[in-house]
């Protein structure tokens, strides 16, 4: 293997032609080389979702993108990729904690339509009101008719938001069961990660097939013309996140879009549309 010398590496060019050469020299180099490409194509998403904000806040439009899925599905990670280089006075990130109880006491949509976007803003919620449709049952924090009164409600309330003009993107980030044991041991082995293992958490594998019944109801009775859900893919976390970041700005025709520096053309191998199958989600 030839030797590195950093000092003939003046460009980011240099660097990359050097990696290409490489790569059937040494795995590591095959790493750097799909870090490289990974980012750059990061970076020119990040760039069109600034000209997305731009334009969200130029037309005044209220834009919700909610991010759903199993624990450890790579929902906060990907949220943080949207985030980084937006203007935080348009843009909020809603991660709520479980309700007080003067919001027991309210009707359960009550703390989320505070939360809701404004004209001019983006807002990304880490969770959302579809806890009581997984979560909760799962979990027994919620009654059964607590359930179905929701699951009977939430989507006539998304029908009243989308006749309000609000746009509501409803990500579900699908992981499979082993790669969910793999993640959960990795936050457990990492002092910065533990805080992120919680006793839901522990729950995950144990319950996986109540989870996965309530989840296909969810999907099942949720998905709606006006509001759909569309399934991400996230074995692959950072596919998962460009793909994700591509969807919603495929969804928008903000003012240069057609200058983009890469395709906004969606991979439906990681990115679709929710269809009703038997099973679809038995992994």
């Amino acid at each position: 293997m030839e030797l590195l010398d950093f000092a003939t590496l003046a460009k980011k060019d240099d660097l990359l032609r050097f990696l290409k050469k490489s790569r059937h020299e040494d795995t590591l180099y095959e790493e750097a080389l799909s870090t490289y490409f990974y980012e750059l194509e990061l970076n020119h998403l990040q760039g069109e979702l600034v000209n997305l904000q731009n334009w969200i806040q130029r037309n005044n439009k209220k834009v919700a993108v909610i991010f759903e899925g199993r624990d450890a599905s790579g929902k906060g990670g990907t949220i943080r990729r949207f985030a980084e280089h937006l203007n935080p006075r348009a843009m909020r990130v809603v991660a709520l904690n479980r309700p007080t109880e003067v919001e027991k006491m309210q009707w359960y949509f009550n703390r989320y339509i505070k939360e809701l976007p404004n004209g001019g803003e983006i807002v990304f919620f880490d969770r959302s009101w579809y806890n009581r449709a997984v979560v909760e049952p799962v979990m027994g924090f919620c009654t059964s008719n607590q359930y179905e009164t929701f699951m009977v409600q939430v989507p006539e309330f998304e029908h009243m938001l989308y006749e309000s003009g609000t746009t509501i993107i409803k990500l579900w980030f699908d992981v499979s069961k082993d790669e969910q044991l793999n993640r959960f041991k990795s936050r457990l082995k990492n002092p910065l990660k533990k805080w992120k293992y919680s006793p839901v958490d522990e729950q995950g594998q144990k319950l996986w097939n109540k989870f996965t019944h309530y989840i296909d109801q969810m999907l099942t009775r949720t998905h709606t013309s006006f509001s759909p859900w569309i399934i991400v893919e996230s074995n692959d976390k950072k596919r998962a996140r460009l793909e994700s970041i591509r969807y919603v700005l495929s969804q928008f025709n903000y003012e240069g879009k057609e200058k983009a520096k890469t395709s906004l053309l969606v991979d439906p191998n990681i990115v679709h549309r929710y269809y009703r199958v038997i099973g679809s989600f038995e992994k």
